[in-house]
């Protein structure tokens, strides 16, 4: 989309004295909702901001500031006006007869983008039902004026003369959020039915989590790329919330060795709970992960703070005990000698400590390492070990060799001593 086709809007935020926010911290996560405006096709043409003890019940921010906003409504021809926070019923209602302008919050822009990038039908199921939870108790800023409506025929009748539009509405959105429950019952079977059938094929399940753009896509297409089928890539960009639906493929890294590799959304600062609930089914793969790969964008000064927002998520889906590994990606892009291990090896992907590997995903030395880190924590580690075999038991000599690289071995009376390098956990 060209920039002059975008729709022209205007951010605004209150950094409230009483939450103990920091002021870079405000700062940054108004360029993060400059960010999801961007990727919700939207061009943000001014930002205000303004710090209160408390925010406004009425306005959400100071009548003077809002008055400004309206001022630059009209000269930058702005469409809309997205606030960083989200704004009560009435707040909407008020700030959009103040402003002239259509008023929407961060959960409704996150929303809009979920709406967009939804392709399966259960994500989109689960969006319009998010959706819909939002809307509902703020139908009454969606009418500036509630005509009472008079008596009506044939279907209409039973509603009662002097019905409110605003009735009609939520009791319209009632039923459809009971269509959309039923449907995503038997979406939800069909997955269950999808997870029964994965686990009886005995394969470990490796899911990748972590904050929106940390590169999740890129690795689950790294790993597709080199040890799975090449045409079954998943779509990945340079935004936010770039990728909504679940995906699962099949990694063949060594003979015995393959595990199932799971995609899906990532996380934000002050994602809707409408949506963590829509989506907990979808999630559901986190839950049942033998392990949970937590990417973190090592590249961005931030990586701590998302990473707190990842754990607060994996926490509330109640998926917290799961093994996991940390993968600080995008090390490539680190310059700085803030951090320690910050060598040639740490950027290469080679390097790994306490429970954590440090790659870039575009390197396939550092796919190389991470799998081989993922087979450690599946599998166990790599040793080599001397065993001495009896030949009555050569059928289990011959699982053993199955399972492992023959460095020597030395055929006596008694047996068979052989020198392996395997995986022992």
């Amino acid at each position: 989309m060209e920039k002059s086709d975008r729709e022209k809007v205007i951010l605004a935020g209150v950094l409230e004295a009483s939450e103990g926010v920091r002021y870079e911290d405000f700062l940054h996560s108004m360029d993060e909702l400059a960010e999801l405006a961007l990727a919700c096709g939207k061009e943000p043409v001014e930002r205000f901001v303004q710090t209160l003890d408390r925010r406004t019940a009425a306005l959400y921010m100071g009548s003077g500031k809002v008055e400004e906003i309206k001022a630059a409504v009209g000269e930058l021809n702005a469409v809309k006006v997205i606030f960083n926070d989200t704004l009560t019923p009435i707040q909407i209602r008020n700030l959009q007869k103040e402003l002239s302008a259509e008023v929407i919050d961060r959960t409704a822009l996150i929303l809009e983008i979920f709406q967009i990038r939804a392709r399966t039908r259960e994500a989109k199921l689960q969006v319009e039902l998010a959706r819909l939870a939002y809307m509902k108790p703020r139908l009454i800023g969606m009418w500036e004026k509630q005509n009472r409506q008079g008596g009506a025929s044939g279907a209409m009748s039973s509603k009662g003369e002097g019905e409110t539009q605003l009735e009609i509405d939520r009791r319209t959105i009632d039923h459809r959020i009971a269509d959309l429950k039923r449907e995503l019952k038997v979406v939800e079977r069909e997955r269950l039915t999808q997870r029964k059938k994965r686990k009886a094929s005995g394969l470990p399940l490796v899911s990748l989590v972590g904050y929106t753009n940390a590169g999740k896509s890129t690795i689950m297409n790294a790993f597709v790329k080199k040890y799975g089928e090449s045409d079954k890539q998943v779509f990945e960009a340079d935004m936010l919330f770039a990728t909504l639906d679940t995906t699962v493929r099949k990694i063949k890294v060594k003979r015995r060795e393959d595990f199932l590799l799971s995609d899906t959304v990532g996380f934000i600062q002050k994602l809707p709970t409408g949506l963590v609930e829509a989506f907990k089914s979808t999630l559901e793969d986190v839950k049942e992960a033998d392990l949970i790969l937590h990417v973190v964008d090592y590249s961005d000064e931030r990586f701590k703070e998302q990473m707190e927002t990842t754990n607060a998520t994996i926490a509330e889906l109640d998926a917290g005990d799961a093994a996991m590994l940390v993968v600080y990606n995008k090390c490539d892009l680190r310059t700085d000698t803030e951090y320690p291990r910050r060598g040639p090896a740490l950027r290469s992907g080679t390097d790994r400590l306490n429970g954590s590997v440090f790659i870039s995903a575009a390197s396939e030395q550092s796919i190389e390492a991470l799998s081989d880190a993922i087979l450690d924590m599946l599998y166990g580690e790599i040793v080599e070990e001397e065993i001495f075999f009896p030949y009555s038991k050569g059928g289990e000599m011959a699982d053993v060799i199955s399972h492992s690289e023959i460095i020597s071995s030395e055929y006596t009376g008694d047996g068979v001593k052989l020198r392996l390098r395997r995986r022992k956990k």
